[in-house]
């Protein structure tokens, strides 16, 4: 079902995606609830919600029934978090 589902982010979504700097991930599949991460530009756009229920999930649902929900897992990332962090070193004066 992965393989049908990867079809379907290629065929119908990544060029979407693309179009605006971003990818998407399979995070997990289990029990009819598929898990994504967005990347790139979208991973923390404010319509990345929007993208997800509006673009993503249609058409995976709409070619693999068997997927009932598309989930987006929004988390920041560890290098955003390190570049956070040097930020706030700076803003100390070095410190850490």
């Amino acid at each position: 079902m992965t393989e049908r589902i990867e079809q379907v982010l290629n065929e119908r979504v990544r060029p979407y995606l693309r179009g605006h700097g971003g990818e998407v991930e399979i995070a997990s599949l289990e029990d009819g609830v598929l898990r994504v991460r967005l990347l790139g530009q979208c991973s923390n756009c404010p319509s990345a919600t929007f993208t997800t229920e509006q673009l993503i999930q249609e058409e995976v649902c709409q070619a693999v029934p068997e997927v009932k929900q598309v989930v987006l897992i929004q988390e920041v990332s560890e290098d955003l978090l390190e570049q956070a962090r040097a930020i706030l070193r700076g803003n100390r004066g070095g410190q850490a």
